[in-house]
């Protein structure tokens, strides 16, 4: 029988390679939550998937990631805390914090990177690493010196180049204002001799804003994916969609889930909460400006209202979402907002300030997002927003319903990390083309 002249020449494909990815990260918690959770989601999900991954991070977190990964210490190597890291912690300390990020935190992360640099080569050495990855800072105008390895880098997801809304330009001191300005001003010049975005093989965006913030030297492709994944065996519906309850909570239970630091603006919610009776406030976290915002809830003749839990669990911050009316965020700078998400998975509606990741995230199917052109117009908004869901059930039922299936169809890790395996396969290619 004669061959198929379609297919009888055909040379098959080469096989790729199999995966060997080397994460790099200043930081990696899954207490401290933020982008410090990032770094332990990519390893984690890669070692359960069987795909061979190291992480290098900085030994501040040893304690937890030997209690988290007992059997996969060999793959973690860890930066040990030396006098030079803490003398920089401390002149940072009394700097306003948008100073002390650009200035001395930028510092720290380089000191640990040149230092990482040694420990990536070395393992790039010893076990045939194939592509770099480098998930935070996740700033896009941060330098980074993870570059020149001889296999391909990956930085990102990136999230940022955003600024407070208008109104909240004057809360910063002027020597903040130029501080932040200095230095975004001076990201082009120093990322070109701080290589690594500029040599980057792929650098990956939350949104176009933060493309927009590259630096310019920039030579990379630049693909867009979500910083944030939500954990959909964590973060549960209490009930199948179609049974869920449209009973009014007695009383109506608001939640807020986040650090207690001045840009979280919890000042706006306890204000809106104080005309409306009766309902009440759960505040899980905890920060510097908790004894200012007890004592506002207290003059404000609330204190008895509001419930000052601090730090809980993943799995606690859930089960406290359960059956909430919705959860309150009402931050001017947020360029992500995971627990944004994190609601919506529970088929919680969502209350937030319209500016940054939180604005990326809901739309009038899943939340309600409040104008932040000044601080009456924000706390009339969650007012407003408060007692609709109140006085609606019916409409916090569909509103959450709509959250989960969004969260499901854009924000689930597992997809996310098809994609980012994708992502890798990609790189090599492209590297050794």
């Amino acid at each position: 029988m004669p061959l198929n002249p379609t297919t009888s020449n055909q040379i098959p494909a080469p096989a790729s390679p199999a995966l060997r990815v080397c994460i790099v990260a200043e930081n990696a918690s899954f207490r401290f939550g933020g982008e410090a959770s990032l770094p332990l989601q990519y390893f984690s999900r890669l070692r359960a998937r069987e795909i061979e991954a190291w992480l290098i991070i900085h030994g501040r977190t040893r304690p937890e990631l030997e209690a988290l990964f007992p059997a996969q210490q060999d793959r973690i190597q860890y930066i040990p805390d030396k006098w030079y890291h803490k003398l920089i912690w401390r002149l940072s300390k009394p700097l306003p914090r948008r100073v002390s990020e650009a200035t001395f935190g930028t510092l720290m992360v380089l000191v640990n990177q040149m230092i990482q640099r040694g420990m990536v080569k070395q393992l790039i050495r010893d076990c045939k690493i194939n592509v770099v990855h480098q998930p935070i800072p996740v700033s896009p105008k941060a330098p980074s010196f993870v570059y020149g390895f001889g296999v391909p880098v990956i930085i990102g997801p990136m999230n940022g180049g955003m600024d407070y809304p208008a109104a909240f330009h004057g809360a910063e001191s002027w020597f903040t204002r130029l501080a932040v300005a200095l230095g975004r001003g001076s990201a082009n010049l120093v990322n070109r001799f701080v290589a690594g975005k500029k040599d980057a093989t792929i650098m990956l965006v939350a949104n176009q804003r933060t493309s927009r913030a590259l630096p310019t030297c920039a030579r990379g492709r630049i693909l867009e994916i979500p910083e944030n994944g939500v954990d959909l065996s964590i973060w549960t519906m209490p009930d199948p969609p179609g049974h869920l309850s449209v009973k009014p909570a007695v009383p109506a239970r608001f939640l807020f889930i986040g650090r207690l630091v001045d840009w979280k603006r919890l000042d706006f919610v306890l204000s809106s909460l104080a005309v409306i009776p009766g309902a009440q406030l759960e505040v899980i976290g905890d920060g510097h400006m908790r004894p200012a915002w007890t004592a506002l809830s207290q003059t404000l003749g609330i204190a008895g209202r509001v419930h000052w839990l601090g730090w809980l669990p993943q799995p606690e911050c859930a089960q406290r979402l359960h059956g909430a009316t919705a959860l309150l965020l009402p931050s001017i700078y947020e360029c992500g907002g995971a627990v944004v998400l994190e609601a919506m998975a529970c088929g919680i509606p969502v209350v937030a300030t319209a500016w940054g990741g939180p604005a990326d995230y809901l739309d009038a199917s899943c939340g309600i997002l409040v104008d932040p052109s000044n601080p009456e117009i924000i706390t009339k908004g969650f007012v407003d927003a408060m007692r609709k869901l109140i006085a609606e059930p019916a409409l916090c039922a569909r509103l959450g319903v709509a959250g989960r299936k969004r969260v499901e169809q854009f924000f689930d890790w597992n997809q996310k990390i098809d994609r980012i395996v994708e992502i890798y396969r990609q790189a090599i290619d492209e590297y050794s083309s």
